[in-house]
């Protein structure tokens, strides 16, 4: 698929623009409504920055909102077959759609108790890592506050967001 340009994206209606990156931030396309209406781009980075800039800016409860949209890694919904497109993608890429029974176990396990601590799903750029040190980060992070969660996991989506952004839209050099 062809990556579109800067100034390709800035000729985008509104419509247009949600539909083509509603999806860079799971079940919440808001965030690209909110990006929009920052245009015209003068780059990638700033493109980038608008979508970031929509989701900090958002009230605490949508921030949240946002945060439980995501899916448990290799949870019920990856094994039902249920996951967006983009998560089925990552989620394998860090081979969590081949895991063994005791993996399988293990991921249950800490998913289960991240949720019930903190009141939404772990969340982790799965691009960034590999099985073993993402179940690493989520049992440390279990050590976290609520607080020192809701920061990490929305950094950690807008870590997503960038690279899912990154197969959609072309770079300039030094961006």
């Amino acid at each position: 698929m062809r990556r579109l340009t800067v100034d390709e994206v800035n000729g985008l209606d509104r419509d247009t623009f949600v539909s083509k990156f509603g999806s860079l931030f799971e079940h919440s396309p808001w965030v690209a409504g909110g990006a929009w209406r920052e245009r015209p781009f003068r780059d990638f980075a700033e493109l980038y920055e608008a979508f970031v800039g929509a989701m900090y800016e958002a009230p605490g409860a949508r921030q949240l909102d946002l945060i439980r949209a995501h899916p448990d890694l290799a949870g019920r919904v990856a094994v039902a077959g249920e996951l967006t497109a983009e998560s089925e993608r990552e989620q394998a890429f860090a081979g969590l759609d081949r895991l063994t029974p005791e993996e399988y176990e293990d991921f249950h396990r800490l998913n289960t108790a991240y949720r019930d601590k903190f009141g939404f799903p772990f969340i982790v750029c799965v691009r960034d890592h590999g099985k073993e040190t993402i179940l690493a980060s989520a049992a440390a992070r279990l050590g976290h506050s609520r607080s020192e969660e809701i920061v990490t996991a929305l950094g950690e989506i807008a870590r997503i967001a960038r690279l899912r952004l990154e197969d959609l839209v072309e770079q300039e050099e030094g961006t």
